[in-house]
């Protein structure tokens, strides 16, 4: 499959031949869905706790006599029946993440990486490179090539100035080619790739 190549100032930069087997797949939401889902399972802290009745601080005493009160029979204050008592079947800390298989994974990244290529919202730059390192100029070149909400995905390293730039922008994300991840790709509306980044991928997969 040849894909277009531009330039930051949206000039022609000639073509750029990228492999069907990675961008030409027919996209599956199902893989998608699995791999987004243990994406934010992995994200979730976990951290969330409330206190069950034996780790209140209260007395242990029983509250009133068992008999002739007229009343329910209770013998402890920590109960969840009463005020100030603990919480019947709350939220304890644990870890949310669970497996995936590497397959899945990988199979994940190729799907969105041709969902994206079938919606045409992927674009070739041949560098992520910005000599001044100006927000101004990086917003400049992105009213160019139309951008609006995307994902830039660099080589190994992403250049300073650019990536500086990119920061003060709105819905923008920046990031190296190790970094690339499907629920990024999904959740930005277009994805931007350099060349270097198109050859790490293929060189990843291969």
């Amino acid at each position: 499959m040849d894909i277009k190549v531009t330039t930051l100032a949206g000039k022609d930069a000639g073509k750029l031949k990228i492999s069907d087997e990675i961008f030409g797949l027919d996209p599956r939401e199902d893989i998608l869905h699995r791999v987004v889902r243990w994406q934010l399972a992995k994200k979730q802290q976990g951290t969330h706790k409330t206190k069950g009745r034996s780790e209140i601080s209260r007395t242990g005493a029983k509250m009133y006599r068992q008999k002739g009160t007229g009343r329910a029979r209770h013998s402890s204050a920590r109960v969840p029946q009463f005020r100030g008592g603990g919480r019947a079947h709350g939220p304890v800390v644990r870890d949310h993440s669970h497996d995936l298989p590497k397959k899945v994974r990988a199979l994940g990244l190729k799907h969105a990486l041709s969902a994206k290529a079938k919606d045409s919202s992927l674009i070739i730059i041949d560098d992520l490179a910005l000599a001044d390192g100006k927000t101004k100029s990086l917003v400049d070149s992105f009213a160019k090539l139309g951008l609006s909400n995307a994902l830039l995905i660099g080589g190994a390293e992403v250049d300073a100035g650019f990536k500086r730039a990119a920061q003060n922008i709105a819905n923008i994300d920046v990031l190296p080619v190790q970094g690339i991840n499907v629920y990024d790709i999904l959740r930005r509306g277009t994805l931007v790739l350099s060349k270097a980044a198109v050859e790490a991928l293929e060189e990843r997969f291969k």
